[in-house]
């Protein structure tokens, strides 16, 4: 089943300078520049009769980025043969406002001053598991120990980042506990 990504805000997340790298070793060439340098022209000529051509917009002001996103995910699906979550999963670097749910994997040792940590969370994100760090404090802290040792899920709000392939989760809020 192939799934169109269409959720803008999603889309708008995306950084054109992580898409340029992964054109970049992919084979892509960049062949233009246009309208003031906004957007880049990249090709790809697979065999002679196979092209393919993408057109990059290097601004997020631009007022229909996440159309042009969302056509670049639906050229490389085809190029690459993935599904577009999985390609956007490896485009995103910054989600921020992101809810998620999960199982609390690890808690590190506190703290020595006061009552926080690091934990490490399993949840989906983009349609696959994975490990998520953040730091907690207080009751929030307290609520993730409780939910590890009776192996709650919980739920939580925060920005997340990707940094050199680990997901990290700042400004944690609104952390629940669901008792199921």
């Amino acid at each position: 089943m192939k799934v169109t990504i269409k959720d803008s805000q999603i889309l708008k997340t995306v950084n054109p300078d992580v898409i340029q790298a992964h054109l970049q070793a992919t084979g892509w060439h960049e062949t233009g520049r246009i309208y003031n340098d906004a957007g880049a022209i990249w090709r790809l000529k697979k065999s002679a009769a196979d092209e393919y051509e993408i057109l990059l917009p290097l601004q997020h002001s631009l007022g229909d980025y996440a159309e042009r996103i969302s056509d670049i995910l639906k050229t490389l699906e085809t190029v690459e043969n993935r599904d577009q979550v999985d390609i956007l999963s490896e485009f995103i670097t910054n989600y921020p406002n992101f809810t998620m749910q999960g199982v609390v994997m690890q808690i590190a040792t506190p703290s020595i001053d006061k009552l926080s940590g690091e934990i490490t969370l399993l949840g989906e994100v983009f349609e696959k598991l994975r490990e998520i760090k953040t730091e907690l404090a207080d009751h929030d802290y307290i609520l993730a120990i409780k939910a590890y040792q009776e192996r709650l899920p919980i739920r939580c709000t925060g920005d997340l980042v990707k940094v050199d392939n680990n997901f990290l989760l700042e400004n944690p809020h609104n952390l629940l506990l669901n008792n199921i």
